[in-house]
């Protein structure tokens, strides 16, 4: 038997197993449970009434269907991306292809996954790995960075959040009229955000990250990661707002209002944990415990991710201003000792939430919704503009010699940026309504998915030439152009 054959093989034994049990453990009576989904357990929960023992009973009785469907979905989602990985594609994308299966095996009459789309515990489970997810982003962006990136890079990520934003407004007017104007602003919010990590990869898996366009791409994408997030969080704060109100309008002071809180917050986030981040880990350090280092930053990740839900901003955002906050330099004390870094540290956690939340965002794309003509123009449509709103960011760039085309296409694919607005406007409910419904999300996730694969083809397709091989540099010229300076 073959390698691809055994593959395939062994995948269909793991899944069916995990969906036997999943099916056995919901149809097997259990004795006497309390109701975990009706009126009189919601009744329960929320006058306060459950005694300690019905609470461990609860518990155990909610834990059960949750330990399956991680079972499952871990599988389901290591197994999709290394088909994926295989065809030199990122994992994300494995993982979102495993979850659109799962969520659509129904058509075919297996509905034993179909409890897997409204699970409150998995859904919580994907919050957790989302804001791990930005705080890993976080992490890898350094506030120096913010505040040394050339004028290129500066110029090229305001134009690559400026245009697609526009371009997925105008896009949503266009062919979504019965919509409401907010809607179309979160739509065009979706296109503006950049997932540069996949681009770093192909620049890393081409030893390119040392040319002028890799470093053009890599300053753009801090920038664009800090306004994306302001983005998403004054849209998301009207449409709060609009929804609580009753007004769908947009008005001018309102949006410069919560776009004055998101940076308050991202400013005072940053100022007081870069004086406090330092004291409280050496501190820390003094402990003799294992996993001191690891509880502390995650404490801080969730604290700060808490205190942006409170102030009115998406979660991620606070989750990013913590991992901007921690730095090398805070942890010298462990790396004395001999522990290794934060970010090395971290990954076996992620390794196991973050896969959650790409599984279950495909989960929630629904195939009968691309039956409507409609949803696949939307979905075109949104591809032309994704790709169009980015191709300004090269024409952006100011400085000499630089291929301003590659510079393009790095900032294309969305990945799991894209996703995780999406996600959000899944979540927000105007006029009743959800702001992103289900078939603007499915076409939502082709954008996603086309961007992210045409993304590595394209960049090597682009390096491949012989005039890109130089670092973007015409052949013959040797005069070494000066170093842009800072902003």
């Amino acid at each position: 038997m073959s390698k691809a054959r055994r593959f395939v093989f062994l995948a269909i034994i793991a899944v069916s197993i995990a969906a036997a049990g999943r099916a056995d453990i919901l149809s097997t009576p259990s004795p006497a449970p309390p109701p975990s989904h009706g009126e009189e357990h919601r009744e329960l929960l929320h006058g306060h009434t459950l005694t300690e023992e019905e609470a461990t009973r609860e518990a155990e009785h909610e834990v059960l269907p949750l330990l399956l469907e991680l079972a499952v979905v871990l599988v389901a989602a290591k197994l999709g991306a290394e088909a994926l990985e295989r065809q030199g594609q990122p994992s994300v994308l494995g993982e979102l292809c495993v979850g659109v299966v799962l969520g659509n095996l129904s058509l075919l009459g297996l509905h034993a996954f179909d409890i897997l789309k409204t699970s409150i515990p998995l859904n919580i489970a994907a919050q957790i790995g989302v804001i791990l997810l930005l705080f890993e982003v976080g992490l890898e962006s350094r506030i120096q960075d913010l505040l040394a990136v050339g004028l290129s890079s500066t110029l090229a990520a305001v134009a690559g959040v400026v245009a697609p934003m526009l371009l997925g407004y105008g896009v949503g007017a266009l062919l979504l009229p019965d919509e409401l104007p907010l809607a179309h602003v979160f739509l065009g919010a979706t296109l503006c955000a950049t997932s540069v990590g996949i681009t770093a990869r192909v620049l890393k898996d081409l030893n390119k990250t040392q040319t002028k366009e890799a470093r053009i791409i890599l300053g753009a994408a801090v920038i664009d990661d800090v306004l994306g997030l302001v983005v998403l969080a004054v849209v998301s704060g009207v449409i709060a707002a609009a929804n609580r109100g009753g007004d769908a309008t947009v008005s001018v002071w309102h949006v410069a209002a919560i776009f004055a809180k998101a940076i308050v917050f991202l400013a005072a986030a940053l100022a007081i944990g870069s004086v406090v981040a330092r004291p409280l880990m050496n501190m820390m350090s003094a402990m003799r415990v294992s996993g001191v280092m690891l509880a502390i930053s995650v404490s801080m990740c969730f604290a700060l991710a808490g205190l942006a839900g409170l102030v009115g901003l998406a979660p991620i955002v606070g989750a990013f201003a913590a991992g901007l906050i921690l730095e090398p330099r805070h942890f010298e004390r462990f790396r004395v000792r001999g522990e290794k870094p934060l970010e090395e540290v971290i990954h076996p956690l992620s390794s196991i939430f973050v896969p959650v939340f790409f599984v279950v965002m495909g989960l929630h794309v629904d195939l009968r919704s691309f039956a409507d003509v409609s949803v696949l123009g939307l979905a075109s449509a949104l591809v032309v503009a994704a790709i169009a709103g980015k191709m300004v960011c090269g024409l952006a760039v100011v400085q000499k010699n630089v291929n301003r085309l590659i510079v393009s296409v790095g900032m294309v694919p969305r990945g799991e940026v894209g996703l995780i607005f999406a996600s959000i406007g899944a979540a927000l409910v105007l006029g009743g309504e959800p702001v992103i419904s289900p078939s603007i999300y499915s076409a939502i996730v082709v954008m996603v998915v086309v961007t992210t694969m045409i993304t590595p083809l394209w960049l090597k397709q682009l390096y491949s030439k012989p005039d890109t091989k130089a670092g973007g540099r015409p052949r013959g010229r040797r005069r070494r152009e000066p170093e842009e300076a800072p902003v």
